[in-house]
């Protein structure tokens, strides 16, 4: 991976409970060899942060009773705005601020991610801040308006299935339409440039780790220059106002592969 004049900076996040793990060991041996590159890594290791995944009204400064209920998008937007969020979301909103890309790695436990890190999400990734409307400028901020534009993104997912189950005709799908929640409706929706996941299936069952480790080295290698998944744009006319796709776009064709348009040409790759 060459390095720039100007060094970029990675924020990793991962959610393991065991740093010996498989998960644990590619964690180390990634953020090393990203240093190696003269990249700047910030990291948040949930587990060992200890990190509290649960929104509660004190995320809003506020303790809700009757007389005044915790309405959790607005009371902490506007504690957002107030700078009144607890110091350990401030301190992960300071991180996704200064990097350039993002890096999520995480064991796929029912076809989805650990609660923990997806209670990172909730707590960190506010309206006013990651969504919603632009709290100066009422911009609405999603997908190609997103906060997050010019910022990339990568899953990198250890699972217990085969290779071939997670393909087209996997029993468990394929694997981009299995992390649509996550790639397309949080990374993307949020405006970041987000790459196609790397996934080490039969995790449980590797032959050489060697060979693990070398081929997920490679996929970092690539972090700000593969392209990525073309994730269609909103506000260009291929949506109704209801957000639909109109009726001229892929005509008779359902499912989420038609929300992926074409290659993007002449990204701009930094923020």
């Amino acid at each position: 991976m060459p390095c720039t004049d100007e060094a970029r900076t990675i924020l990793w996040v991962s959610a393991h409970p065991e740093p010996r793990s498989l998960t644990g060991s590619l964690r180390r041996d990634g953020i090393a060899h990203l240093r190696g590159a003269g990249l700047a890594v910030l990291e948040s290791d949930l587990y060992g942060m200890d990190w509290d995944p649960v929104m509660r009204p004190r995320d809003a400064g506020h303790e809700a009773g009757p007389s005044s209920p915790f309405r959790a998008t607005a009371d902490i937007r506007l504690a957002y705005i107030e700078g009144r969020q607890p110091s350990d979301v401030q301190a992960e909103l300071a991180k996704l601020r200064r990097a350039d890309a993002l890096i999520l790695q995480f064991p796929l436990w029912w076809y989805g991610m650990p609660s923990i890190l997806k209670g990172w999400f909730d707590r960190v990734f506010v309206s006013g801040f990651a969504f919603g409307k632009h709290p100066g400028t009422g911009r609405r901020l999603r997908f190609e308006q997103g906060p997050f534009r010019g910022k990339r993104a990568l899953v990198a997912t250890t699972l217990g299935d085969r290779p071939r189950s997670i393909g087209p005709r996997g029993k468990s799908g394929e694997l981009t339409e299995l992390l649509f929640p996550l790639l397309h409706g949080t990374l993307a929706y949020t405006g970041m440039s987000v790459l196609s996941p790397w996934a080490q299936a039969s995790a449980d069952r590797i032959e050489s780790y060697d060979t693990v480790r070398d081929g997920f080295l490679r996929r970092l290698d690539g972090l700000f220059t593969d392209e990525p998944i073309p994730y269609r744009p909103q506000f260009t006319g291929e949506y109704t106002s209801e957000w639909e796709l109109e009726d001229h776009v892929v005509p008779g064709e359902t499912g989420l592969s038609i929300h992926v348009g074409d290659a993007p040409r002449g990204e701009d790759r930094r923020p």
